[in-house]
């Protein structure tokens, strides 16, 4: 920022920005990172940056010959690494300058005298921290931070002490060898009182396997009680282990997805994507889970855990799997608790969901009884993949289940039944006509839950030989067969006796043959026609206002529902047959009463004032009859 000449800034100097470092502080810890815990992951990223920066300035020495080892008593929390080890000058360049990370370079010139490290830094994809404020996160739990620090990179260098507070002053002096005798970096923190939760040795040891469990260098850890550190990740990922056999090998990989996502997987998804360094591990869910619920996802980059809850590595239909990975090229974000969306994450989440598919696929092939499996517990899942994946929708819509007149069936066996399928707007039409529609041979599909009815609209696409059609009023009374003339005829005054008393809901009343025959009448209503006749009357009552002029606009012609009833059952035979005309109206009420609630559509009120009153009625006729 250049500020204009005044009489405090007579030249019009350059000035440099003043931080308040416990400002900053109090800004990280409340919206960059998520908790105080963070502090140890940073300290072991950093740890791990410079043994990654050891070895590639000794890539001849083993792989385990350098490592990190954490200390943690109560009143100390300390991390010592074997890494690169700083200079003065990178401690003057580096720790000292908040935002200015060694592990990469602009290319200015004032990086130059950090004699060695540019080098090293060009290689910034090979390290975990990028942003040079992860010290800082060490100010959420202590006021101080001490840093001894002897660089590999020059023979008999001096160490180097740098100590940092948290009122932003520091203080830098050169010790002795003899103060560090051999390279590397240990990182001292003596914790303030009230942040005791995240520094007592046990916390320490937790946040250490919790964070580092998959580093790729050995760490270790002690709590100063005269005992054998403990190793912190004594073993590798399971998915970089050897194993006797394909089956064994999968069983272990099961037994870690259990333990580390707590719940015992259906299937386990190996996953590798070496074009960007990723290996791990997807665990289909034994349980349903809602439609469109993301779950998060544990990614790790470069072994250090950075999320547990990353819902970006999948897309939204993936939900039914969740995934443990470590990835070598994926970008953190800077508070390192989440991954940065760009072009290399969206491939990954693109190749990944390709796995998934794969594996649909070859379960579909080769194995019909884990698929059934698969299937009775995430149809809802793979339904919302169908509708917008085509060969997901050709390789699993004939395997989906879907309730139909023959039952719960596949789609691919009820096609091979029924060359026309008709398929309902809602579960409520489907329960209205599916005992009639089934007696007269007719295949109908229950459209009415999500996904449904557009996925059975689709099967021609997969067998051109299927019919689909919408199932309408009309469709279903084409298959009632009529009564002859002499029948209807005398039960003609029934019928005008029923349609009279069932004029309030706008029903008409017939008279048909149809099976079953324990069914005396099927109510025919869709909910558009309901939701027609609703706007109608609202019309009617509301004439002469704008509000009834916009309605009367809307409405078509009036739909009515249709009372058929079954001249096959007894009982409407005897209905049909009364000349007392009040007993026949409410034996047509009851009728209507009982028809609506087979229907299972909720009842309106006058529906159910109607059927208690039928009922008490007809008892009482009963009663009159019999004394």
């Amino acid at each position: 920022m250049t500020l204009p000449d005044t009489p405090a800034n007579p030249t019009g100097a350059d000035r440099a920005f003043q931080v308040d470092l416990r400002g900053l502080v109090d800004l990280l810890s409340h919206h960059l990172y998520s908790s105080p815990r963070v502090y140890l992951r940073e300290l072991l990223q950093n740890a791990v940056d410079a043994l990654t920066a050891r070895h590639r300035l000794e890539p001849d020495a083993p792989a385990d010959a350098f490592g990190i080892r954490l200390y943690a008593d109560g009143s100390v929390v300390r991390v010592e690494d074997d890494g690169v080890g700083l200079t003065e000058a990178d401690v003057h360049t580096f720790l000292a300058t908040i935002g200015r990370s060694s592990k990469r370079t602009t290319g200015g010139p004032e990086e130059e005298p950090v004699r060695g490290w540019g080098k090293i830094a060009e290689q910034r994809g090979d390290f975990i921290g990028q942003f040079g404020i992860g010290l800082l996160s060490c100010f959420l739990v202590a006021d101080e931070i001490h840093v001894v620090s002897r660089t590999a990179r020059t023979p008999d260098a001096p160490a180097v002490e740098w100590r940092g507070r948290g009122d932003g002053s520091y203080r830098v002096r050169t010790l002795p060898a003899s103060a560090r005798p051999r390279p590397g970096t240990t990182v001292t923190l003596t914790p303030r009182a009230d942040a005791a939760e995240w520094t007592a040795p046990t916390q320490v040891h937790a946040l250490a396997q919790h964070f580092g469990s998959l580093l790729r260098h050995p760490v270790t850890f002690d709590d100063g009680r005269d005992r054998p550190a403990a190793p912190v990740n004594p073993e590798p990922a399971p998915w970089a282990r050897t194993y006797p056999t394909p089956g064994a090998r999968s069983r272990a990989l099961a037994a870690y997805g259990e333990d580390v996502l707590g719940f015992k997987p259906l299937d386990t998804i190996e996953l590798d994507l070496p074009a960007v360094g990723l290996k791990g591990i997807a665990c289909v869910l034994s349980e349903a889970v809602p439609a469109g619920r993301r779950h998060g996802h544990r990614v790790h980059v470069k072994g250090m855990l950075l999320s547990e809850q990353a819902e970006e590595i999948l897309p939204e239909w993936a939900f039914f799997v969740r995934c443990v990975i470590d990835a070598e090229s994926l970008r953190p974000t800077a508070s390192r608790e989440s991954l940065y969306e760009d072009d290399t994450l969206a491939a990954v989440r693109d190749a990944l969901a390709e796995r998934l598919r794969a594996w649909i696929a070859r379960t579909a092939a080769s194995d019909p009884e884990l698929l059934s499996r698969f299937l009775q517990v995430h149809h809802l899942a793979v339904k919302s993949l169908a509708v917008h994946d085509d060969e997901i929708l050709r390789m699993l819509l004939p395997w989906l289940p879907f309730e139909t007149t023959d039952g719960h069936t596949t789609l691919d066996e009820f096609a091979r039944t029924h060359r026309t399928v008709l398929v309902t707007s809602s579960v409520e039409e489907f329960r209205q006509v599916a005992a009639i529609a089934s007696a007269a041979g007719l295949g109908v599909v229950n459209g009415g839950y999500t996904y449904d009815r557009q996925l059975v609209h689709r099967l021609p696409e997969i067998r051109p030989e299927a019919v689909v059609a919408d199932l309408d009023p009309a469709t279903l009374t084409a298959h009632l067969d009529p009564v002859d003339r002499e029948t209807e005829l005398a039960a003609a005054a029934y019928l005008a006796r029923a349609r009279d008393a069932l004029a309030v809901f706008d029903c008409d009343v017939a008279l048909r043959t149809f099976q079953p025959a324990s069914a005396p009448a099927l109510l025919v209503d869709s909910r558009e026609a309901r939701h027609e006749r609703t706007r109608s009357r609202l019309a009617r009552e509301q004439e002469g206002g704008l509000w009834g002029d916009i309605l009367g606009h809307l409405s078509r012609q009036e739909p009515r529902a249709q009372l058929i009833l079954n001249q096959l059952n007894p009982l409407v035979r005897a209905a049909v047959a009364i000349d007392e005309p009040e007993l026949a109206r409410t034996s047509a009420e009851a009728l209507y009463g009982q028809a609506a609630m087979l229907s299972r559509r909720p009842l309106r009120p006058a529906e159910s004032s109607l059927i208690n009153r039928s009922f008490l009625d007809l008892l009482a006729h009963a009663l009159r009859k019999d004394s």
